[in-house]
């Protein structure tokens, strides 16, 4: 009998429902005793910088949960001009990657509220952070958890693919 891939769970914070099925979701993978790693972007222009990041986040714990950046959320971080793929195609987007175990959407700048709700394991963020700034960092501490940041892909970025369409 083949094999039927289907994407990740993809839910939606700001919904009350859907956040008491991903609490549901989360309280089952710890019963399971599974090391839950979260990170969180925007995630608009996927690319080889991006994979290789939450694979390598992934590969430190059992299960990846990306928080995504709201629509609402993109165009008060980065301006009217982001982001360039709705919501819904970037949950859609990650959720087919083999790295990603769930996806969540969040509308705040930052994912404290999601972090304070899934009390990860291991919290995940781009070598260009500190780890004492890090959003969450004494949520997940506080919790036994740790905190660590994964080097990027050196000239990897969405911002340098915009770039370069626009020079064309």
């Amino acid at each position: 009998m083949p094999h039927h891939l289907q994407p990740s769970p993809v839910f939606r914070f700001r919904d009350l429902t859907e956040r008491e099925e991903f609490v549901r979701w989360r309280n089952a993978q710890r019963a399971e005793r599974k090391r839950i790693v979260f990170t969180n972007g925007v995630f608009d222009l996927l690319h080889k910088g991006h994979t290789a990041y939450l694979l390598e986040a992934r590969n430190i714990g059992d299960l990846l949960v990306v928080g995504l950046n709201a629509d609402s959320s993109v165009r008060r971080l980065k301006g009217e001009t982001r982001p360039i793929q709705n919501e819904e195609d970037r949950a859609y987007i990650l959720a087919s990657l083999k790295a990603c175990d769930c996806i969540v959407i969040f509308d705040e700048d930052t994912p404290l509220d999601l972090i304070a709700a899934l009390i990860p394991d291991i919290l995940v963020k781009g070598g260009d952070y500190k780890i004492e700034d890090i959003v969450g960092k004494e949520i997940v501490e506080l919790n036994g958890g740790i905190v660590k940041t994964i080097p990027f892909v050196e000239g990897k970025s969405t911002t340098s693919i915009v770039e370069k369409m626009r020079q064309q």
